[in-house]
């Protein structure tokens, strides 16, 4: 398409086969037909919106209307100027009521040409690429088949010179024991390692847990002799390695390791074992042993996390892999994952290529042994090193306790959940049939599609190229006028019920009748912990049905279950942290925080508010936490966005400092790059300059709610080590079994519930010092929905 000026019609080439392109079609239609200007297709684009590049345009107006109203006033602007004469009516209400967003349309609809770019052509001429920086920048960035040109004919120089240019020197070779006197051997090398403080100890380990259960007694049984000394290990100081067979030197092996670990955690002074995942390393030595561990808190800084390291200063990572890490941290290039390994897993390379895994282990080992002292000191010159040390490395020992003793689900009782969903899912198959007057694939988004937009002719489609959307954000706005929709929002939800826990959870009991979920720290960017395999922090809450699955986790014979959950932390630590007067008071007088608010929005004496601007205001005092807009509390409570916006400024009218806060927090994290809770906890944020508008907007919404998010975050972390640690001194028999984002569950002994309840309030309480309470709710029950 050629370029023309604003006055210029412009020409429309044909393709190959004498049909215009879909952008050539518009430019036609538009420009030709209707006589505007290149500059003014910018203005009709902008009403009309674009879903392909993300513009959303004024709602209710088309390309026909969009392009009437730039032909007669040939601007957004002017168009805006004389709103009142607009047709059809509804165009004029909704360019007055939407203006702004056609001017944000606009916006991004306009191509910026001007950028600010210099270039030095004496810098910009071209020599071979094939360096060893080249290289190094090609591992890092994942470039693999650019990789594969680093040859000796295409660089001059061998493939090793590339694996190995500049910074730490991190070699290949390796010692591999198959034996028990090299066993011995290597064991001995490791054991004078930890002893000497000025060494660590890299710890590289893959076990073969399949064959391993724990016993109701909760002592974890072997259920094959052959299970015993199942894995490789891998033991390096940086230079020296040895990897072991433990299949070959079973007799030693497991007992030898559980021994190594033992004698780190009598050191306390200085880091004597680096792993990539400790959690993991003592999960494996537990399933090789049959033993589970029990660390001392004092003996917790002998153990390097180098994953969770390596988190903390780079939280939006998508993995932690020790050749990423060797790269950064010690401006080494070494083989990764992939090079050595292929697509195989560690756990599946144990029995398909035990030779490469002798290899990878060999690579993780070395560098977790070199990567400590020097994460240590980035860590410490960014401020993290506190958060590391008094947060993220204790609750690894809190977790691993967590995911060893798991929790118990009832199989029966799990079966009759599952066979009451299909009942109810059955009955509703029945209704949406009836109502289509034909069977048909209801999971089926064509079928059920044109069931819905055609057969039945309901407004309000959307038809895409595959057919019509039937997403539940279409489908909810079409539930209130249409019953039918009702029926299959409810299907679905009672299907998802069906298949992810009825029938998923059912495949994740252990021999024991116990749960054992994973707790994921290196996850979330905001510091949160996640749940995987299965998870459990996704069980539902809000939907009844949902809920009864609580109903499947009882507590041990002589236990009773204690849950406790922090109310509205996030909103509290919003008042503690922005310092607002009249949010702080609130809470100091216990008042209910959403009737409070609505009263100073609404300006309603706080007796008089009503449900529903007590609803209206709970849903506003949330959304400001997560930085909402207008629109999308417009969309929220199904109110224009006028009157979306008069609520938000009514708040910030209401609570006077938060606005100067989240303001604030947006300049500070434009001005460093990130956003950072109160316990120093920081979250990058490129997105602030993103040259996409919605890119920019979302960081700026990260930058209002991650400090918020984050410190509840690591208040209830905090909270978990408080509680854990309490157990152990008071060697308690109840156990810390699961963490629900705010919630807190015990498997409490009957005799201990009491006892458990005030640990609860006192620890849970003393997690954090903010200007408002810290209020938890704490409940008991023979099953988890009973104790929640």
């Amino acid at each position: 398409m050629q370029l023309a000026s604003d006055t210029t019609k412009i020409s429309i080439p044909k393709t190959s086969k004498g049909q215009t392109t879909v952008e050539e079609y518009f430019a036609k239609d538009v420009l030709e037909k209707k006589q505007v200007t290149p500059a003014e297709f910018i203005d009709v684009k902008a009403l009309m919106g674009d879903t392909s590049d993300n513009i959303p345009g004024v709602p209710g107006i088309g390309e026909k209307t969009a392009t009437a109203i730039i032909v007669q006033y040939h601007s957004i602007e002017n168009a805006k100027a004389h709103v009142e004469e607009l047709k059809p009516p509804k165009a004029s209400k909704n360019l007055a009521e939407f203006y702004e967003q056609a001017v944000m349309s606009k916006t991004l609809a306009t191509i910026e040409r001007h950028a600010p770019v210099e270039l030095d052509y004496d810098k910009a001429s071209y020599h071979s690429i094939y360096t060893p920086e080249a290289y190094a920048l090609c591992r890092e960035l994942g470039f693999k088949k650019i990789l594969e040109r680093f040859s000796d004919g295409a660089t001059g120089s061998g493939l090793s010179d590339m694996e190995n240019a500049g910074g730490v020197k991190i070699s290949a070779d390796f010692e591999k024991i198959s034996d028990e006197a090299g066993a011995k051997k290597a064991f001995s090398f490791a054991a004078e390692v930890i002893s000497n403080k000025e060494k660590i100890l890299g710890i590289a380990i893959v076990s073969d847990d399949s064959d391993v259960a724990e016993q109701a007694d909760g002592q974890l049984k072997m259920l094959s002799e052959a299970a015993v000394g199942r894995g490789i290990l891998a033991l390096s100081d940086g230079e020296e390695c040895f990897v072991i067979d433990g299949s070959k030197t079973a007799e030693i092996f497991a007992a030898q390791l559980r021994t190594l670990i033992d004698n780190a955690a009598k050191y306390s002074d200085t880091p004597r074992i680096a792993s990539m995942d400790v959690k993991r390393l003592l999960t494996d030595v537990t399933n090789l042993t049959g033993e589970k561990l029990d660390i001392p808190r004092d003996a917790y800084p002998a153990f390097s996390d180098i994953g969770i390291m390596a988190y903390l200063l780079d939280p939006l990572a998508s993995e932690y892999l020790y050749d990423a890490i060797a790269y950064r941290e010690l401006s080494a290039t070494v083989p990764t994952k992939i090079d050595i390994l292929g697509k195989n897993t560690e756990k599946k390379a144990l029995s398909a290529d035990p030779d490469a895994l002798l290899t990878y282990l060999s690579y993780e080992a070395k560098v977790v042994a070199l990567s400590t002292k020097p994460m240590t000191e980035r860590l410490k010159s960014e401020g993290l090193l506190s958060l590391y040390e008094k947060t993220e490395r204790p609750l690894i020992f809190a977790l691993y306790s967590m995911e060893r003793d798991g929790i118990y689900i009832d199989r029966a009782a799990l079966s009759d959940y599952g066979n009451g969903l299909s009942g109810a899912i059955d009955a509703y198959e029945a209704k949406i049939y009836e109502a289509a007057g034909e069977h048909f694939n209801i999971n089926s988004p064509k079928q059920l599609g044109e069931i819905l937009f055609e057969k039945l002719g309901l407004k309000g489609g959307k038809k895409t190229k595959t057919g019509y959307s039937t997403a539940a954000d279409v489908l909810e706005k079409l539930a209130p006028d249409n019953p039918i929709i009702e029926d299959i929002l409810s299907y679905r939800q009672l299907a998802k019920l069906k298949s992810t826990y009825a029938e998923g959870l059912a495949k994740c009991i252990d021999a024991d009748g116990r749960i054992r979920t994973t707790f994921q720290q290196t996850v979330t960017a905001t510091g949160r912990l996640s749940s995987t395999e299965p998870n459990l922090q996704n069980i539902p809450i809000r939907m009844e049905q949902g809920k009864l699955i609580r109903k499947v986790f009882f507590p041990k014979e002589g236990y009773t279950f204690v849950d406790a959950d922090y109310s509205q932390i996030e909103l509290r630590v919003l008042a503690h942290m922005s310092g607002d007067e009249n949010l702080i008071e609130a809470y100091r007088q216990d008042k209910d925080i959403h009737r409070a608010t609505a009263s100073l929005v609404f300006h309603t004496p706080f007796d008089e508010v009503t449900e529903l601007q007590r609803r209206n205001a709970k849903a506003v005092n949330f959304g400001i936490v997560y930085g909402i807009s207008s629109f999308g509390l417009g969309q929220d409570l199904n109110i224009s966005r006028t009157e979306a916006q008069e609520y938000i400024d009514n708040y910030y009218r209401a609570y006077p400092k938060l606005k100067d806060f989240l303001d604030g927090l947006i300049a500070s994290a434009k001005e460093t790059g990130y956003a950072v809770t109160m316990f120093g906890r920081k979250r990058p944020i490129p997105e602030l300059k993103s040259s996409n508008f919605m890119q920019r907007q979302f960081g700026e919404r990260v930058a209002m709610n991650m400090p918020i998010q984050g410190t509840a975050a690591d208040i209830i972390k905090i909270a978990m080590i408080r509680v854990y640690e309490r157990l152990r001194e008071e060697k308690l028999k109840s156990r810390l079994i699961l963490q629900v984002h705010d919630e807190l569950l015990i498997e409490a002994l009957d005799s201990e519930v009491d006892e458990i309840k005030r640990i609860l309030d006192e620890e849970m309480h003393a997690a954090a010092e903010l200007l408002v309470p810290l209020e938890i709710d704490v409940h008991t029950g023979k099953n988890w929905y009973d104790a929640k």
